[in-house]
Formats: C-alpha cells, sequence, structure tokens
C-alpha cells in the first residue's frame, strides 16, 4: 500500500536532511557568519532582495550630497524608516547566533545590515559593513550624534511628522513630502555642516578597515556561515571567496537562490530563524 505525502511533509524531510548535512559540515568547528536582511525579516524589516520584493531607486551618496531636495526626501524616509528599526526585536535567528558566540561556537558576525539587531540579541563581536542607523556624523566635521537626539529634534521641527498617516509612504518606506510640508533637515550643532546617518549608500565604497575586520574574522575561523543573503553584494561574495580559498566548509541558508550556491558545501532553503535555531540546538553539543 502507498501512502501518500503532503508536499509540506516532503519540504520538511528535504529541510531536515539539508540541516543534517549542515551539522555534519560544521561540527567541531568554530564559525564566523554573515547574514543578509533576510535575517531580520521575522522581525518585521522587510528585505528588498526577495521573493516579491517592491522595485526601489535607492539613495546614492552623489545625490544625498548634491541634491537639496533629495536629501529632503530622505530624511523624512529616514526618520520613518529608523522609527520601525527602533522598535523592531531580536528574532530567534539573531538570539540563535548570541548563543552560540556565548558558546564559543561563533567567532563572530559580520552583518551588511543597519538595524543593530545583533547587537541587541547580545552578540559580543559584531562587524557592520554597511553601518548602523544609530549614528549619524557631520560630514565637515566629523562630530557624531546619537539618531535618539537626532530623531527627537527632527519631531520637534517638524511635528507633522510624528503623524506617519499624514505623509504618503513608497513600498519601502521612502516618503515624498507634499508642497506644504516645509521640512526642516536637521544640521550639525557644532559647525553648522552636513549631517548624514552613519551608513554606507548605494554606490559608496565600504570602509577599507571595516572589510579588514570582517576578513579577519573569516581568517580566523574554521567556517563560515552565511544567513540571510543573496550575495548580491560584492563585499558578501568576496567573503565567500576568501573561505573557498582556504577550503573550509561554507554553508548558505536562504530562502531562494544566492549566488554561492554553486560554491557552497551545503545550501539550506530555508528560513534562518528556524534553521538557525536548530543549528544552535545541535552545534555545542558536538565541540
Amino acid at each position: 500500500m502507498i501512502v501518500p505525502v503532503s508536499i509540506a511533509q516532503e519540504s520538511e524531510s528535504e529541510l531536515t536532511t539539508q540541516i543534517g548535512r549542515a551539522i555534519d559540515a560544521l561540527a567541531g568547528c568554530r564559525l564566523a557568519v554573515l547574514t543578509g536582511a533576510g535575517i531580520s525579516t521575522d522581525s518585521g524589516i522587510p528585505d528588498y532582495r526577495g521573493e516579491g520584493a517592491p522595485k526601489r531607486t535607492p539613495m546614492t551618496a552623489q545625490m544625498f550630497l548634491g541634491d537639496e531636495d533629495a536629501r529632503r526626501r530622505y530624511w523624512v524616509g529616514s526618520h520613518l524608516g529608523w522609527q520601525a528599526f527602533s522598535a523592531a526585536e531580536p528574532n530567534r535567528g539573531h538570539q540563535a547566533l548570541a548563543d552560540l558566540e556565548h558558546d564559543g561556537v561563533v567567532t563572530g558576525v559580520v552583518t551588511q545590515n543597519v538595524d543593530g539587531l545583533h547587537l541587541r540579541a547580545g552578540s559580543a563581536r559584531v562587524v557592520e559593513l554597511h553601518g548602523t542607523m544609530r549614528r549619524v556624523f557631520c560630514t565637515d566635521c566629523y562630530q557624531v550624534f546619537d539618531r535618539r537626539d537626532i530623531g527627537a529634534r527632527v519631531e520637534r521641527d517638524n511635528p507633522w511628522i510624528t503623524v506617519p498617516d499624514s505623509v504618503p509612504l513608497g513600498p519601502d518606506g521612502d516618503v515624498a513630502p507634499r508642497a506644504e510640508f516645509d521640512f526642516l533637515i536637521p544640521d550639525c550643532t557644532v559647525c553648522g555642516g552636513l549631517l548624514k546617518p552613519d551608513v554606507v549608500f548605494f554606490g559608496e565604497f565600504i570602509p577599507a578597515e571595516k572589510f579588514r575586520e570582517a576578513e579577519q574574522l573569516v581568517r580566523a575561523s574554521d567556517a563560515l556561515v552565511v544567513a540571510g543573503s543573496s550575495l548580491v553584494v560584492n563585499s558578501g561574495i568576496r567573503l565567500v571567496e576568501r573561505a573557498r580559498r582556504r577550503r573550509i566548509p561554507v554553508v548558505v541558508v536562504n530562502r531562494g537562490a544566492t549566488k554561492a550556491d554553486q560554491r557552497a558545501t551545503v545550501k539550506i532553503d530555508g528560513g534562518t530563524s528556524e534553521v538557525l535555531a536548530r543549528l544552535a540546538d545541535a552545534l555545542p553539543a558536538l565541540r
């Protein structure tokens, strides 16, 4: 008698097999971890490259620095986006990596995200390749400001922005202010210069010292785990290539295809929260 197997059962069986292969490949290893936007989707932060993600026109450094109207639009959308980031909480994936670091399995996390959720989950060694939304700096005198203080100034000078329903939100959280909104862009309270969130804009180079720190973390580890990144951004695939040249295991966890699927020791097509939690349950006992 043939017992029918549902698609869901087949998928779960395949996922369990993939995780088992990853556990075998990573057993006894010290892991460097590279994370992308996919690890934060379970915290309510959208992944703009995932399946079904809306098309977007990212802000470039040239536009931000050279066009006051573009800068005004960015600050409105960035402030509302920062409100969402600051309200988000770490999920099981973030917590699993923090637990694995505490257990001596993970040596550190390199992240392409700017949401700060790894630090809030308790990870101690975090390399934020693309910067962080927690800080703002002056492009003239380089004074650094806490984003919460800048946010308070934005809301004080632009009280309408505290009511998101009063402005048309785009699909990626950007905003085109209506003409009647005379948005006051925050400036540096030290020198009056131009303020910029401490994030790497589209087209900007990642600071060399940050990438060297990420390379050192991979060099000091026995395996690399990529979680929630399609590896479209060049910095991520470069780290995978560093690991491949050292002939250490590379495990990729991501829903959908990535640029490293053919180079990975194991590719797990699944959600990062579930997979990382299961790895965190298994790997410490195998040290």
